[in-house]
Parts: C-alpha cells; sequence; structure tokens
C-alpha cells in the first residue's frame, strides 16, 4: 500500500511559504514523488515545484522567490497520472473566476468520464492527474460568487477529495460528502492554516479548531470563516486505514488521536490471538503503537527487536545479488541480541502482497528467534482502494488469492493472526462502525466505482526532461 497526498494551505501569515515548506515537511510521509507551493502577494501569484522530496524541492533561494501572506502546498504520491513534472501538485490557472491554484488529495472516480466530456468541449489539458477536472469545471461554471461556483463544481464528481483552494483573495477548504480522506483547520496568530493532519498543525505552533466536516466547503478570506454545504446527502465513509497506516501516530484524525486508536487495535488483537511468547516486537514505524497495545493486553514484554534505517532514501546504486535481501534490510535490520532462541510476537499494521513480510519473518529467524508468531493490526485486505490509496490489483493481493494458513506457510511464521473487522472497528471509540469505509477488506464500496477508479487509462503518456536546478 503506497500514501496518497498530503495538502497545506496558509492565508493571513506573514512567510506564508515557509510556513508551507514547514508543513508539508511534516505531511512528508503522505507523499515523496514530488512537492510544490503557490504563494500570493498582492494578486500576484508564485510558484516552485520539484520531484522527490520536500528537501529536494526547495532551497533557501526558490522559497524567498515565494513571497506573500497566503500560500497552498502540496506532496504527492500519484494514485492517477504518471509520476512527471505536469503532474506536480498545486496545479495553477487563469480561469474565468480568476487565478486559481488546487491542491488535491484523494482521487476521483468519475473523472475519466468528465474528461472526455470537457474535451468534447473543446477544453484542453495539461496534465494527465484527475485533479484538472475540478479547475476545467470551475472555469465552466456559470455561477460568479466562488462558494456558488464551488457547490455547483463538487457536487458533478465522484469519489474522494480533500482541497485546498487558493484564489487572488481568498483559501478555500472543501472535503467530499463522504469525508474519505481528513482535512482540519487550523488557527495560527491572525491567520489560517488548512492541513491534511493536525501533526503539521503542531510543528508550526498553530492551533487546532476543528475538521472540515465531510461535503462542507470552508471560505476562508479578510471576513474569517464561512461555511457551506456541497449539495447532496453526506453519508460518512471515512477511511479506516487512516488509522492502520497512513496517518502520523501523534496526529489526530477523525476526532481520534492516531497512537491510541493503534494500540486499541493491538489489543484487541492480543485478545482475538493470544500465544505463549517471551517478546513482542513490532516491524517499525507504523507498527510501533498496535505492538504496545499487544504487549499491554498480553503481558508479554515489549522489546525494540528490529531498527530502522530512516535515511534511506532514494536508493539507486543497487548491489550484487550475492548481498541477500538488501532491499529489505537497507531499511530494517533486527536486533540478534534481542531475538536469539526467543519465541517472538511481530506486530505490523498490514500484509498486502506477502513478500515483504516473508523477507521480514525470514530475517528475523536469521537473527535467532526461535519461534515468529507475526500478528497483523488490520484484516485481510482483499480488494483494491479507489479512494486514494495505490493498492495493487486484486490479483497481487495475497489474502485474495490464499487461505490464512497457505498465507502463514508462505511466510514462514509459527502462526499467523489478523485483527478480526468487526474488533477493529469496535476499537474505534468516536464513530459508529457504519461510517467507515471498509471497501478494502470486504469489497462493499460505498459509491459506485466507474472505470475501475482509474482516471489516465486512456491518457497519453507524456515524456519530458527536466533539469535539476
Amino acid at each position: 500500500m503506497k500514501e496518497e497526498c498530503g495538502v497545506f494551505g496558509v492565508f493571513g501569515c506573514e512567510d506564508a511559504a515557509k510556513l508551507c515548506y514547514l508543513g508539508l515537511y511534516a505531511l512528508q510521509h503522505r507523499g515523496q514523488e514530488s512537492a510544490g507551493i503557490v504563494s500570493l502577494d498582492h494578486h500576484n501569484f508564485y510558484v516552485v515545484k520539484g520531484m522527490g522530496l520536500v528537501s529536494d524541492a526547495f532551497n533557501e533561494t526558490n522559497l524567498a522567490y515565494l513571497k506573500g501572506a497566503s500560500a497552498i502546498g502540496h506532496v504527492r504520491y500519484s494514485t492517477t497520472g504518471a509520476n512527471h513534472p505536469n503532474n506536480i501538485q498545486p496545479l495553477y490557472s487563469h480561469t474565468s473566476k480568476g487565478n486559481i491554484a488546487l491542491s488535491h488529495n484523494g482521487n476521483l472516480t468519475n473523472a475519466l468520464d468528465l474528461q472526455n466530456k470537457l474535451r468534447l468541449e473543446g477544453a484542453l489539458f495539461q496534465s494527465t492527474v484527475d485533479s484538472e477536472v475540478i479547475l476545467h469545471l470551475i472555469s465552466r461554471s456559470k455561477e460568479t460568487q466562488i462558494i456558488q461556483v464551488l457547490q455547483e463544481t463538487l457536487k458533478q464528481i465522484q469519489g474522494a477529495f480533500s482541497l485546498a483552494f487558493l484564489g487572488d483573495s481568498f483559501l478555500v477548504a472543501a472535503r467530499d460528502t463522504f469525508g474519505f480522506r481528513p482535512l482540519v483547520i487550523g488557527k495560527l496568530d491572525t491567520g489560517y492554516i488548512v492541513t491534511s493532519e493536525t501533526c503539521a498543525l503542531d510543528l508550526i505552533g498553530a492551533t487546532y479548531v476543528r475538521e472540515v466536516e465531510p461535503g462542507e466547503i470552508v471560505l476562508i478570506d479578510k471576513n474569517g470563516l464561512t461555511s457551506a454545504r456541497i449539495p447532496g446527502p453526506a453519508k460518512h465513509a471515512l477511511c479506516v486505514f487512516e488509522y492502520v497506516y497512513f496517518s502520523r501516530p501523534d496526529s489526530i484524525v477523525f476526532g481520534e488521536s492516531v497512537h491510541l486508536v493503534r494500540k486499541e487495535f493491538g489489543k484487541v488483537l492480543a485478545k482475538e490471538y493470544a500465544i505463549d511468547a517471551d517478546l513482542v516486537m513490532s516491524i517499525p514505524d507504523s507498527g510501533n503503537s498496535a505492538a504496545l497495545g499487544y504487549s499491554e493486553e498480553s503481558g508479554i514484554p515489549f522489546e525494540i527487536g528490529m531498527t530502522r534505517n530512516h535515511y534511506v532514501g532514494r536508493t539507486f546504486i543497487q548491489p550484487e545479488q550475492k548481498i541477500r535481501d538488501f532491499g529489505v534490510k537497507i531499511k530494517l535490520n533486527p536486533i540478534a541480541s534481542v531475538l536469539k532462541g526467543k519465541r517472538v510476537v511481530v506486530v505490523d499494521d498490514s500484509l498486502v502482497r506477502g513478500t515483504t513480510s516473508k523477507q521480514r519473518v525470514s530475517a528475523i529467524r536469521q537473527a535467532g528467534a526461535k519461534e515468529v508468531h507475526l500478528r497483523i493490526s488490520s484484516p485481510p485486505i482483499c480488494f483494491p482502494c479507489h479512494f486514494g490509496i495505490d493498492t495493487p490489483k486484486r490479483e497481487k493481493l495475497i489474502a485474495a488469492q490464499k487461505e490464512i494458513e497457505e498465507i502463514r506457510r508462505y511466510v514462514g511464521a509459527d502462526s499467523l493472526g489478523y485483527l478480526s473487522l468487526e474488533g477493529m472497528l469496535a476499537a474505534i471509540k468516536t464513530h459508529q462502525p457504519k461510517e467507515f469505509c471498509v471497501g478494502c477488506f470486504n469489497g462493499k464500496y460505498p459509491l459506485k466505482v466507474q472505470n475501475k477508479g482509474k482516471f489516465s487509462v486512456n491518457s497519453r503518456k507524456i515524456k519530458l526532461y527536466a533539469e535539476k536546478n
């Protein structure tokens, strides 16, 4: 499972672009392919985008170029559209409603149909991302006031979208009627912040105000905040995988601490799949909280059994084949002095294809573990996600092809236990089970998905060469 995207917006704050830069740093876990910032200074827009991490895309020189007291930014992992410079967000356009920049987290499931319709009407597309459809719909709106323009636009699109718009005199945050992806509002001095996760507010010293509600459009301008609704009913379908893996543990997502929810997952998992063992360890970092919960509930001591290299970056020098499991070892390495001769419970957040779990179980055995009992703090992933997560096709998902005992044998564990869907949903206290999207587990999606949720199937590939400045 690959990350999706992160959005960040600033309105009415000195050095907005630098705040945006810091916010994107805090959201780096949500996308590592590219990053961009668009700033606004007295109706003048400034744009800087780059491939790679936030630290690759920005420096002192180009941040100084980004003038103004308002800005929006984006970190991207491509769930639709190729990974090339034309697709880096924020997207920016001179529309009939003025200059508008857009950052999008999610996936529009009817974007291909809308794009084909717009092309027939003469629209020229500059990228292969679904988000560009939104800008074309905005420009074609017959409404004149931005809230009415967005209401008319957003009622036409389907799927997942948490959006930040920057216009000549405003910042807008909007969230789809299902609320798939998180989006929150913060306050900093006299200005406002919009971000995918609260951890970005913490970094810049902003105060959390509230979530953008599912189906809500929030206009931020010189008069403060104005709220409006996207026409149509709002039916919550919050992505439960934000708790499992995607969000940072120090964030508050959908009203709950991600760390505490993950701990609760681990506690329920310990009740559902108890085992005699000498220690509990996690696959760092996303398995840490659930492993602590498993240890606390079971009474089995928690140990650091594997260490993670946080400075891997994008490794381009591949070793000879004789260095076994290089891709795993460069990122994670077991601590033999802790594991040797021990019966070990290994807690991980998810099991997707199974190949990585197999390598990790093998590495733990090679480090001397006597027994390896694998525990997964989410149910078996049997279906792809169409709402902003890059999931392998169903035939590549091991739980869709094999029974649990077959998976256990494949990964080489002495036992294997998945958190039940019922146990997962019961562990989340502030929402009813029916308020979550669990389509990746049971195939029951909250809305009909067109074209299997894909956008760029028929789009031409764009080949670009960009010199790195």
